[in-house]
């Protein structure tokens, strides 16, 4: 950030020597004079220029509207650890989890069991920012080495929005099924994360066994929903903060999508 507010500082400076109408090689050039407020004035409209530009990048991963990506941009780096760490991030989860908690209440189940409230379990349930903190915000290529040392740490702390929301589905009735990417390899230390983290109970913990490890999330994700369905269950809910957590086939009857502008998984 220092980088480029230098380089555009030198810039002006470049700009202006150069563009003197009475420029004379045996005279040195006029004196360029720059009061303080002015440079003070011109970085506090480069950070605002760049704030709109990385606000405006990270609309369009919520929105879903860019092509697939595999880092996020280096001059939004300063941006997405602020929304991170920062109280919008908190707030974004608040709403999504306040809104489906309303959504939920409103509902009226069947009575047979059958009604089904879907939930991711990365930066859905369980928040992997710790281990993010450590590799840029997502500016570094995923490494699939390193996340699984991760999560074989068992150490990823709740989102507590969503352990919120987690308990009151629990207690108006439905049932819970945990349907994530991670690998069946991981389900002991998945099920004790969980559990240390809050998470006490749920009716299905389903995971990516040997057969599904090539599959793309939407597939392996729209899949599984499709079996619930073959069972007769309904999918009522569904949170996750990847599209392909919820897009695909047999999707729920309604969705909420969970902010995450450090990775995506198609």
């Amino acid at each position: 950030m220092l980088f480029l507010k230098l380089f555009l500082l030198f810039s002006l400076f470049s700009f202006t020597f150069s563009h003197d109408a009475a420029f004379d090689p045996h005279l040195l050039p006029r004196p360029l004079i720059i009061q303080p407020e002015d440079i003070e004035t011109l970085f506090e409209k480069f950070d605002d220029e760049l704030n709109l530009h990385c606000t405006s990048w990270r609309f369009s991963v919520e929105a879903n509207n860019l092509s697939p990506w595999k880092t996020i941009p280096e001059e939004c780096l300063g941006y997405v650890k602020e929304y991170m760490t920062g109280r919008g991030y908190k707030l974004d989860l608040e709403r999504v989890s306040s809104e489906a908690g309303v959504y939920a209440k409103n509902l009226e189940l069947s009575g047979d069991g059958k009604d089904v409230w879907i939930f991711d379990i990365d930066e859905t349930l369980l928040s992997n920012l710790p281990y993010y903190i450590e590799h840029g915000y997502g500016l570094e290529i995923f490494d699939p080495i390193e996340f699984d040392k991760w999560v074989q740490k068992g150490m990823a702390p709740a989102i507590e929005p969503s352990l919120k929301l987690y308990e009151k589905i629990l207690d108006l009735g439905f049932k819970v099924f945990l349907l994530t990417g991670r690998n069946e390899k991981h389900r002991s230390i998945t099920i004790e994360n969980l559990t240390k983290a809050g998470f006490q109970r749920w009716d299905k913990l389903i995971l990516r066994d040997s057969e599904q490890h090539g599959k793309l999330a939407v597939v392996f994700k729209s899949e599984k929903r499709s079996e619930m369905v073959e069972e007769g269950y309904r999918i009522v809910g569904n949170s996750g903060d990847q599209w392909s957590d919820l897009l695909g086939a047999d999707p729920s009857r309604r969705s909420f999508k969970l902010p995450n502008p450090m990775y995506y998984i198609p």
